[in-house]
């Protein structure tokens, strides 16, 4: 691999695991095998994990290369390369979205309510309010976006739980992440068409104001 496919030491780039990505992730050391990360605690990823590494190309786009994390040393984090670095196509990776109805299905449990906060064709980040949820648990997820409704089963990969305290003790705040564990091209279509939609909507919106 040439040294200029890789991200220079200290330059920051972005981290996408289970389906959740970090901006502004520093790095320390990038070698063809490996790359050590800096990151906030509370933003580690899990040992073993798989994740996606992308920082900017330019002209032509960003660079992307899938790996494993390897080791977690306090803030640091190593990830091993699976291949090289590839151009990333603007049409192979969409994620937007945010404020769309989706309803979490637990087997035993009541249907829960939520909004979506940020969205792709593999996976959803989600805000309910008290339900019982963790990391690891099979779930269905069925979600409006535009006027048409998928729904996907998924698996959650992890969950973060805080009770709202102020004015008044109030109800728990979960916000969940969840990976689709089933393709299904059909529905992946349908979410990409409805992101690249908002994002033309956005940009319109963005040249008239």
């Amino acid at each position: 691999m040439s040294t200029p496919m890789l991200p220079a030491d200290g330059s920051y780039i972005e981290l996408t695991s289970y389906g959740e990505t970090l901006p502004d992730v520093r790095v320390v050391q990038a070698t063809a095998a490996l790359i050590t990360l800096s990151l906030a605690l509370d933003d580690l990823p899990a040992a073993d994990a798989e994740v996606t590494l992308r920082w900017a190309a330019a002209p032509r786009g960003r660079y992307a290369v899938a790996g494993n994390v390897a080791a977690v040393d306090g803030n640091r984090v190593r990830v091993t390369l699976s291949g090289e670095p590839a151009i990333e196509q603007s049409r192979g990776y969409v994620r937007g979205g945010g404020g769309e109805p989706i309803v979490l299905i637990l087997p035993g449990q009541a249907a829960a309510e939520g909004t979506i906060h940020d969205l792709s064709e593999g996976a959803v980040r989600a805000h309910f309010t008290d339900v019982e949820v963790a990391a690891g648990d099979d779930i269905t997820l069925r979600m409006q976006v535009g006027d048409e409704i998928v729904e996907f089963p998924a698996r959650a990969v992890k969950v973060n739980s805080v009770r709202q305290q102020i004015p008044r003790r109030g109800p728990l705040i979960v916000e969940l992440v969840a990976v689709f564990t089933t393709a299904d091209e059909h529905q992946a279509r349908i979410i990409r068409r409805y992101i690249f939609s908002q994002q033309l909507k956005a940009r319109a919106a963005a040249r008239g104001s």
